[in-house]
C-alpha cells in the first residue's frame, strides 16, 4: 500500500511539473498580452485624415486626399497591390507614405497604426513592390520616363521664355547627381563613405523642364566617381537611358564629360547665379554660363523638393541595401506622380511662384569635378554649339542695351 501511495505521489508531481512547463511555454511563446490597444486603429486614423482638413493629409502623406485615393486605385488596378484579410489598401498605402514622408522606424509606425512590427513590414513591402519592383514593372517603370519619347517638341519652359528661346531650344532636360543618406552595417560602410564622411548612395538622375524625373540610377556607393556613374548609366543597355537624339542635348554641369549630347558650361568662368548678383556678365562666355546655370537649376530644384517631401531620404531606417535602393526609386516615382496629377501641390506651387527658389535640404550634395575618369577627348561638336549659343546670347544682350 505504501508503494502505491508513493507511485501516486510521483505521478501527481510529474503531472504538476508538466502543467507548469505547459503554462510557462504558453505564456512565453503563445499568449501575448495585447499591446496595440488604442481605440483609434490605423484604418480609423487614415479615414479621419482623409476626411478632415486637406492640410492634415498633405502633412501626413505629402499629397491631398483625392490624390491619395487615386494612388490607391492605380496601385490596385494596374500594379497588383491587394488588400489582406485584416488590412485595406488604403491603410497599406497610408503606412508606406507616412514612413516615406516622416522617415520613422517600424516601431513608431506600429504605434501610429496600432499594428505589430511584422504586419507593418509586410504592408510596407507590398506597396514598395507595387511601385519600384522591376520584375512586375511597377509604377516607377511607367512614370520615370520621358513624356515625349522622341523629343520632338520644344519644352514649354523654354518656348515661352525669351531668356532661353531660341538659344536653348534643342535642350531636352538636365542631368545631375545627388547623394542620399544610406543606413549601412559598419563592416560594409567604407565604399559608401563619400567626402562628407557618412554613408551615402550616389544617385544619378535626369529631369525634364516640367520638373519630372525621366531617368534614375540609384545603386552606386557614395564614394563612386560621378563620371563612372554617368558612363555606366549611358553605356549599359539594361538601364535604357533616354539618350539625346541627333541635334539634341542635356544640360550638365562641369563635373560631367564634355561629350556629344551633353552641354556643359565654360570652365574657369563665373557660373552660379550668386556670382552674378552684383556684377553682370562681362562677355559672351559669362552670359552663356549665366543662363545655362539658370536653366539647369531645374534639376537642383527637383532634388530639393524631393528631399523636403520625403524625409526618409535624409534619415534612412535600417533596411537591407537593396530595399533602400528600391525606396529611393519609389520616392522619385511618387515625385512624378504628384507632379503629373496634382498641379496645385503646395511644394510645386512655391517653385512656380518663385522661379529662382531652390529648396534647401539637410544633406549637401557632393560634387567631384575631376576629369580623370572621362576617358574621352572633349567634343568639338558640343563646343561649337556652346560657342554659337554664347555668341547669340551676347549679341541679343547688346542689342537690348542699345534700345
Amino acid at each position: 500500500m505504501d508503494i502505491d501511495e508513493e507511485r501516486k505521489r510521483k505521478i501527481w508531481i510529474a503531472i504538476a511539473y508538466t502543467m507548469y512547463l505547459i503554462s510557462a511555454y504558453f505564456y512565453k511563446y503563445i499568449y501575448k498580452e495585447p499591446c496595440m490597444t488604442s481605440i483609434l486603429t490605423g484604418e480609423m486614423w487614415v479615414k479621419e485624415v482623409l476626411t478632415g482638413n486637406p492640410i492634415r493629409c498633405v502633412n501626413a502623406f505629402r499629397m491631398e486626399p483625392q490624390l491619395f485615393l487615386r494612388l490607391c486605385n492605380d496601385l490596385s488596378t494596374k500594379y497588383g497591390l491587394k488588400a489582406s484579410c485584416n488590412m485595406s489598401i488604403r491603410e497599406k498605402v497610408g503606412i508606406f507614405l507616412y514612413a516615406l514622408a516622416q522617415g520613422v522606424s517600424n516601431r513608431l509606425l506600429g504605434e501610429r497604426f496600432q499594428r505589430s512590427g511584422d504586419t507593418i513590414s509586410r504592408a510596407f513591402h507590398d506597396v514598395l513592390n507595387s511601385i519600384s519592383c522591376r520584375a512586375i514593372k511597377g509604377l516607377a517603370h511607367d512614370i520615370i520616363r520621358p513624356y515625349d519619347q522622341n523629343f520632338t517638341r520644344v519644352p514649354a519652359k523654354i518656348a515661352t521664355d525669351t531668356r532661353y528661346m531660341p538659344y536653348f531650344k534643342d535642350s531636352i532636360g538636365c542631368i545631375d547627381g545627388t547623394h542620399i543618406e544610406a543606413c549601412i552595417p559598419e563592416a560594409l560602410q567604407m565604399p559608401y563613405r563619400g567626402r562628407k564622411g557618412i554613408p551615402t548612395f550616389n544617385v544619378l538622375a535626369v529631369c525634364d523642364f516640367d520638373m519630372c524625373f525621366t531617368f534614375v540610377s540609384a545603386g552606386w556607393e557614395g564614394s563612386a566617381h560621378d563620371t563612372r556613374v554617368f558612363l555606366n548609366a549611358i553605356q549599359n543597355p539594361a538601364f535604357k537611358f533616354p539618350k539625346a537624339p541627333e541635334g539634341k542635348y542635356y544640360l550638365a554641369d562641369k563635373g560631367y564629360p564634355d561629350r556629344k549630347g551633353y552641354l556643359i558650361p565654360y570652365p574657369k568662368t563665373r557660373y552660379h547665379k550668386s556670382q552674378f548678383e552684383y556684377v553682370p556678365p562681362k562677355n559672351d562666355r559669362e552670359t552663356f554660363n549665366r543662363w545655362h546655370s539658370s536653366l539647369r537649376s531645374c534639376i537642383e530644384r527637383c532634388f530639393g523638393v524631393l528631399k523636403q517631401r520625403w524625409k526618409i531620404l535624409t534619415k534612412m531606417p535600417q533596411y537591407s541595401i537593396e530595399k533602400q535602393i528600391h525606396i529611393i526609386v519609389a520616392t522619385f516615382a511618387l515625385h512624378n506622380y504628384i507632379r503629373i496629377n496634382s498641379p496645385d501641390d503646395p511644394l510645386f506651387r512655391v517653385l512656380e511662384e518663385y522661379p529662382n527658389f531652390i529648396p534647401s535640404f539637410e544633406l549637401p550634395d557632393v560634387r567631384v569635378t575631376s576629369r580623370g575618369e572621362n576617358g574621352e577627348e572633349s567634343c568639338t561638336e558640343m563646343k561649337a554649339i556652346r560657342d554659337r549659343i554664347a555668341d547669340a546670347l551676347w549679341k541679343s544682350r547688346n542689342e537690348r542695351r542699345r534700345i
